[in-house]
């Protein structure tokens, strides 16, 4: 049997172990932690690299690069960069502009935040009241994209694109989103605002970015909304914000001129002012084929009211007596009343919309219409 002493000396010497191996994992833990506190202070020193795109490579030392401001520069290649090519993406030193190395091949188009990508699901169906512009929308988009060999064998090209024309609210966007949808393509949304920067060059940039993405994401169809903006009939003498419109007007004509008629790419222009548009864009070869979108007819509204209200719950709803409460009305008009007819029934606490919900729905949004009308006046007239 081990005596008392021994014991002890036993249990201090397992203390003694226990307590070493805490503290080692301890000691390696902080050592842990140096380690990485040390390399989070060394990128600290480090200086950034900057993002360049290559633009010809000369030999396997030299190449040219554009930097992001625009302008390029013959540079050296660092021994360790792994083979280039033009197009390639490349991380530089700063300071002389040494390549180090290829970055990633995904491409990022600054456009991408200007623009509105989408894959509509809005159908035929869903548009009423243009029986005549939906029919020539699908002879200058739709029949172009789906069978491009009929052109072919037949020996003709077809239009590039479209313009829409019209007062607000008549459904020129929703004409462009259902041709989209029809297609199966990918609906590429710009305002022509947006295309105007305040730097030299950045909005013909902006273009030429625009139509190498669509082309890239085709079969594609750019939808440029208020194209009035950057397409307006050029002066000789301006500002030099009127000069950047122009370039950025030109890059888009040349980027039109540029690429092949059967590519899968369409676009339509959107515009409530076609009067002051420059004969550039509009003749044979651009935006050639010309759409009017006017306002409905006594039939075409009729097909507008029963599009929004089919999943409306009616009660004694006189359609006809409705329809000629909303003459002149746009489509969007149209929808408008029939949102607010909901509001009526809602504050009154009913289930079902009637006539006369949509009787005082209708007189409000004419109220609202000939208000914003005078208010126009004042500021304008």
């Amino acid at each position: 049997m081990e005596s008392k002493e021994t014991k002890k000396e036993n249990s201090v010497y397992y203390s003694y172990v226990a307590n070493f191996s805490a503290l080692e994992e301890e000691n390696k833990l902080l050592r842990q932690s140096v380690d990485q506190l040390r390399e989070e202070l060394q990128k600290f020193k480090s200086n950034p690299l900057m993002v360049c795109e290559v633009v010809e490579v000369i030999d396997e030392k030299n190449a040219v690069i554009r930097i992001p401001n625009g302008n390029s520069f013959l540079v050296n290649v660092s021994s360790g960069c792994e083979k280039l090519a033009a197009g390639d993406s490349v991380l530089v030193e700063q300071k002389n502009l040494t390549i180090i190395r290829k970055t990633s091949t995904d491409k990022k188009f600054n456009v991408e935040q200007f623009v509105i990508i989408d894959k509509p699901n809005i159908k035929w169906q869903d548009v009423g009241g243009l029986k005549q512009q939906v029919q020539e929308i699908k002879e200058v988009i739709e029949l172009p994209l789906k069978k491009p060999e009929l052109f072919k064998k037949i020996g003709i090209q077809p239009p590039k694109g479209v313009l829409l024309y019209g007062e607000p609210g008549t459904g020129k966007t929703l004409l462009a989103k259902a041709v989209a949808a029809a297609t199966k393509s990918t609906f590429i949304e710009v305002v022509g605002s947006e295309l105007v920067q305040k730097f030299i060059g950045e909005g013909a940039k902006l273009v030429h970015e625009m139509f190498q993405m669509a082309k890239e994401k085709s079969p594609s169809i750019i939808f440029i909304d208020e194209i009035d903006a950057i397409a307006a009939t050029r002066i000789e003498v301006g500002t030099s914000g009127e000069r950047e419109v122009q370039r950025t007007f030109m890059q888009l004509l040349a980027e039109i001129d540029g690429f092949d008629n059967l590519e899968n790419v369409k676009i339509i222009g959107c515009t409530n002012r076609k009067d002051i548009l420059d004969p550039a864009i509009l003749r044979p070869g651009r935006l050639d084929r010309l759409i009017k979108v006017g306002i409905p007819d006594e039939e075409g509204r009729k097909e507008i009211f029963k599009i929004h209200t089919k999943n409306m719950k009616l009660q004694n709803v006189k359609t006809d007596k409705l329809v000629k409460e909303m003459e002149d009305f746009s489509g969007a008009e149209i929808h408008a009343a029939c949102t607010e007819a909901g509001y009526f029934a809602i504050r009154k606490n009913k289930t079902t919309i009637t006539h006369s919900d949509f009787s005082e729905a209708i007189k409000k949004v004419r109220l609202e219409e000939k208000l914003e009308g005078e208010d126009y006046l004042r500021m304008f007239g």
